[in-house]
């Protein structure tokens, strides 16, 4: 190997002078910062106002990136700052978060992903438990699975948003990747596999061809399937890198989802005295659910409003209501605000069709990470 000249060393060493001198002006702004927003969180209790804010961490980010000159790229800067923000808040009150454990878990990701990761994880071994941690105020705010590119909505969600008092504010749109986490020398010695369904259903193709004689173990999350696999090398989990690492598994094999670009939509939920409607962003998303009465054409009733007042609808899904009647919930996103004229409209003509109505919340259309 060619040792560096004299020259390039000398350079190389001005260079680094110049990052020491640059991260120390960093440091310390970024202190002066931090003091700032301790103030900034001192007024916020003395006022009462919401202490966490998505809609001012997407301003921050966003004049950040219009001010950005490079060659740093927008989603550098966006990281960067949301870091940044999450330090800050955690100063001026730190957040707890509940979602769904134990550590290593796509759910654990999207909170990171949204909240930065300064704040606190409350691990919960189900979406029930995220929800009762988030309406007993063990945690401000919960994050949960809510809907998959593949396999659709996941129900158990959609259940618990109609009938707790926890509304959506924020939702994290992640690449789900799994891979097969086992201590097996080989495949044929893996007896089980274990996983959320969800998951055992998006890779449910690549196990029948190479595992078809393994049983599907289902789990309460792909992290735990990862822990338990960890203790027995006849076991292998569908889980996350992040989980590999987090239980010292080696990926025997790596993204067997059947689609490749399998994503999930996760919904940040809180109580409404926690954090209100959201302020409007120009591109938000409202989440219903509701009932109409069970009599010919009431569909279509219930959906009229929404093209009358020029109102896009993204999701129709329906669930059962459990009566024994053969009457069902709809749950139904749309684009828009309820600040905005004419959504306002859609929504009132709406709920004037319906037997039940609820507004699971309204918040800005999630990023794709």
């Amino acid at each position: 190997m060619m040792s560096a000249t004299p020259v390039q060393s000398a350079a190389l060493a001005d260079l680094r002078v110049r990052i020491d001198q640059l991260d120390a002006q960093l440091i310390a702004l970024l202190n002066e910062r931090a003091r700032v927003a301790e103030a900034v969180g001192a007024l916020k209790r003395r006022e009462g106002s919401p202490l966490f804010r998505p809609d001012r961490v997407a301003q921050v980010i966003a004049k950040m990136q219009a001010a950005n000159a490079g060659p740093l790229k927008d989603r550098h800067i966006a990281a960067v700052w949301r870091e940044i923000m999450s330090a800050c808040l955690a100063l001026e009150a730190p957040l707890t978060v509940a979602v769904l454990g134990p550590q290593g878990t796509f759910c654990e990701q999207a909170a990171i992903e949204y909240f930065g990761s300064a704040v606190d994880l409350a691990y919960c071994n189900s979406f029930d438990e995220v929800f009762h941690a988030t309406a007993s105020g063990t945690a401000q705010f919960g994050v949960v699975g809510v809907e998959n590119s593949t396999e659709g909505a996941v129900a158990r969600t959609l259940d618990l948003l109609r009938a707790t008092p926890a509304h959506i504010v924020g939702e994290v749109s992640l690449v789900v990747r799994h891979n097969l986490l086992t201590q097996a020398k080989a495949l044929t010695d893996i007896e089980a596999v274990l996983a959320h369904p969800q998951a055992l259903m998006q890779c449910n193709g690549w196990l029948s061809e190479h595992l078809p004689r393994a049983e599907r173990r289902a789990v309460s999350s792909n992290a735990e399937g990862a822990r338990l696999a960890a203790t027995n090398p006849a076991w292998a989990a569908l889980a996350s890198e992040r989980a590999a690492a987090q239980f010292a598994l080696p990926v025997a094999a790596r993204a067997i989802q059947d689609q490749a670009l399998n994503r999930t939509r996760f919904a940040v939920i809180c109580l409404p005295q926690t954090l209100p409607l959201p302020a409007a962003t120009g591109r938000d998303r409202t989440s219903l659910v509701v009932a109409v009465p069970n009599k010919a054409g009431s569909l279509y009733d219930l959906l009229a409003p929404l093209k009358a007042h020029d109102v896009s609808m993204s999701r129709l899904e329906s669930r059962p209501a459990k009566s024994g009647q053969w009457e069902y919930y709809f749950y139904i996103d749309i684009a828009g605000h309820p600040a905005e004229p004419r959504v306002a409209r859609a929504l009132a003509a709406l709920e004037a069709q319906c037997a039940f109505y609820k507004v699971l919340g309204t918040y800005a259309q999630g990023h794709d990470v």
